[in-house]
C-alpha cells in the first residue's frame, strides 16, 4: 500500500516533508528547504531512490538505536528515518521505506 508524503512548513518558514507509510506510521523525514520547489525535487528524489537498497545508510548512534538514511546520486541525505533497536529492523525499515514512497502521493499543509 503507497503512503503519501506530508508538505509541511517550519516554523521560519522553510519546507520540509514526512514520508507516511500506508499504516499510518511516519517512516521518515526531510531536512528543510527555503524554496517550495527544492522540496518538491526532494520528493521526486526520494521516489527515484528509494527502491535502491543500496542507497541507504545504517549508523549506531550514541544511544545505542540504528539510524536509517537515504541518499541521492550525489551523496546528499535526502531522507532520515526514525531510529531501530536492532540493525535487522533498520534493514527492514529500508524496504518499508521504499514500498511507501512508490505512487505516493503529496498532501500539501503548508498553509494548515
Amino acid at each position: 500500500m503507497a503512503g503519501k508524503f506530508v508538505m509541511k512548513r517550519a516554523k521560519n518558514g522553510e519546507f520540509f516533508f514526512s514520508l507516511i507509510a500506508g499504516n499510518g506510521e511516519n517512516v521518515g523525514k526531510s531536512e528543510t528547504y527555503k524554496a517550495r520547489a527544492s522540496a518538491d525535487n526532494g520528493i521526486e528524489s526520494v521516489k527515484r531512490n528509494a527502491p535502491d537498497m543500496n542507497r541507504y545508510v545504517i549508523k549506531e548512534g550514541k544511544d545505542g538505536k540504528h539510524y536509517l538514511s537515504l541518499k541521492a546520486s550525489n551523496g546528499q541525505i535526502i531522507l532520515t528515518g526514525q531510529g531501530y533497536s536492532s540493525e535487522s529492523g533498520a534493514e527492514k525499515g529500508r524496504e518499508g521505506i521504499a514500498r511507501a514512497a512508490d505512487g505516493a502521493a503529496v498532501v500539501d499543509e503548508t498553509d494548515a
